[in-house]
């Protein structure tokens, strides 16, 4: 008898490539059926901070607000080197930072602000694929990027003021936990353990299979190019994601103050 779960991701490419063979049943779930929606990051940690997805992906960030009603999952995570992401402004723009747009106030990116600039108090959230053009519009003094904007923001009128993720791996030594993939506390450790064993089966099918996945990818990316698509996915998807292990622990406990089981 089969067992449905209520799973959530982004449309982003990282999360399509992860989850395509379990969304497209090429593998065997093991009697789970997976009921997929496809979210925005910070609509994806509104609904976790309500216990709405049975799986889901967050904010890295989001952690300490939810580890009561989910565990972090070892795979799935985004989580790595060079990977984090852009603060960037209109080209020529040289006031002062003082308000600017992020991709969501749970999101990793919007506490490596407060962390990295604490003297930028006026935060103002967004959808992620509207910043670059709100910011190149002079909307905001500055705006942070995340997902494939931080692939092609210099076509636009804009340029770079800090990368989050050196900025982070500079100070702390350690790789940069940006999101993670989480499973509801109610459902069981057996369960946990099954999604946990599916999910990185999925991650490494789609390794030794990556064209299987591309149209699947192209039907939810916001870009289409096959270029920006493989970059984002070859920056996000890595050995983290399969296992976290003991650094990538060290990394999520380090941003979160979370002590991970």
């Amino acid at each position: 008898m089969s067992r449905a779960i209520r799973l959530a991701i982004s449309p982003c490419p990282n999360d399509t490539f992860m989850f395509d063979a379990i969304i497209n049943r090429r593998i065997d779930l093991e009697g789970l059926e997976f009921e997929v929606e496809y979210l925005d990051i910070e609509q994806l940690n509104e609904r976790a901070l309500e216990r709405v997805a049975d799986v889901t992906k967050c904010s890295t960030a989001l952690l300490p607000h939810i580890i009561e009603r989910y565990s972090l999952l070892d795979s799935g995570s985004a989580l790595g080197r060079g990977n984090g992401p852009l603060l960037v402004r209109r080209k020529g723009d040289n006031r002062a930072i003082r308000r600017i747009a992020v991709p969501g106030l749970h999101t990793t990116a919007n506490a490596l602000i407060t962390r990295l600039f604490p003297e930028i108090e006026e935060r103002v959230p967004m959808f992620f694929a509207d910043i670059a053009e709100a910011v190149e519009r002079g909307d905001f003094d500055a705006g942070v990027l995340i997902h494939e904007g931080r692939f092609v923001y210099e076509r636009r009128n804009l340029e770079l003021v800090a990368d989050l993720g050196l900025e982070w791996e500079r100070r702390m030594e350690l790789p940069l936990p940006l999101g993670s993939i989480v499973v509801a506390r109610d459902l069981g450790e057996d369960v946990a353990r099954q999604v946990d064993r599916l999910l990185r089966r999925s991650i490494e099918f789609a390794f030794a299979n990556p064209e299987l996945s591309r149209e699947f990818i192209k039907a939810h990316a916001q870009e289409l190019e096959d270029s920006v698509i493989d970059s984002h996915v070859a920056l996000f998807v890595n050995d983290f994601s399969l296992s976290l292990g003991a650094q990538g622990r060290c990394a999520v406990e380090q941003l979160t103050g979370v002590v991970l089981e």
